[in-house]
């Protein structure tokens, strides 16, 4: 029996899906939620879709990253409250989102992970790599795979 769901995020619209579907089915199934956001550390190089678009301070790129992570974190904390199912929200700096996810699956006891897929195909697959994909490969629990 599935009692507690790992919802990672990335911020993006297919992840807010995901992520509403997640809290649903956990509300289906009297299970509690953790939501997970993962970032890199604040360097001076600030990025859009994996290219380098500018530069800024640590500080200020970390002031950056807390707030994407609030306001990404807090759509699974709403949507968590809203269906009544327990919710716990991580931000964890690592350049490994998979990594992270799956090892917070097992430190978290996790019975389930439901993610979104942007489903990149070919080069851009190739250059991106994807994160869904690692963790589908290297996961010792489902992962249900929203797109």
């Amino acid at each position: 029996m599935v009692k507690h769901i790992l919802l990672p995020t990335d911020g993006s619209k297919l992840s807010a899906r995901a992520v509403a579907a997640g809290v649903k089915l956990a509300q289906a199934l009297g299970a509690r939620v953790t939501g997970l956001f993962v970032a890199p550390a604040p360097t001076p190089l600030v990025y859009a879709h994996f290219l380098p678009v500018g530069y800024m301070a640590p500080e200020q790129h970390a002031a950056v990253i807390e707030r994407a992570a609030a306001r990404y974190l807090g759509v699974i904390e709403k949507a968590a409250k809203a269906a009544g199912v327990p919710c716990e929200c991580l931000r964890i700096t690592s350049d490994f989102p998979a990594d992270v996810i799956l090892q917070t699956a097992t430190k978290r006891k996790c019975d389930l992970i439901v993610m979104a897929s942007h489903g990149h195909h070919g080069l851009s697959a190739l250059l991106l790599g994807s994160e869904t994909h690692k963790v589908l490969t290297h996961a010792k629990l489902p992962v249900l795979v929203y797109r």
